[in-house]
């Protein structure tokens, strides 16, 4: 079993930054891909970013290629979503996940653990 525990989300004004982390109890094959989730209300839960661990292959949605980037941190199990130029379109949960490499990387069961989400807020 792998935990997921993310953190860095707050309060920001439109076009600032923020950082969100997410450390992982354990790396192990199930976690050779992390990615990067998010929720507004009453919307579904949308792709935003993933990173393989090894190779550093990265994949974004439209919506945030240029502004947002991903990294990880293998001596340290985390990974990160740098967030600039941070729109109020932004605002939802952010969610950290994990899982095995498989050849699709943008849907919730692509990823086996989750973590519990941190609130991001963009305001105008």
């Amino acid at each position: 079993q792998v935990q997921l525990v993310e953190s860095g989300g707050g309060l920001v004004q439109a076009g600032g930054p923020l950082r969100l982390a997410c450390a992982a109890s354990a790396y192990n094959f199930g976690t050779l891909r992390m990615g990067w989730f998010r929720q507004a209300p009453g919307k579904e839960r949308e792709f935003v970013a993933a990173i393989s661990r090894f190779g550093g292959t990265k994949y974004y949605a439209d919506s945030v290629q240029g502004r947002f980037a991903v990294s990880t941190d293998n001596a340290k199990n985390s990974v990160y979503l740098q967030m600039n130029s941070l729109k109020p379109d932004d605002t939802a949960v952010y969610y950290c996940a994990a899982g095995a490499l498989k050849n699709s990387y943008r849907r919730r069961p692509d990823y086996d653990y989750w973590g519990q989400g941190t609130q991001v807020t963009v305001s105008s």
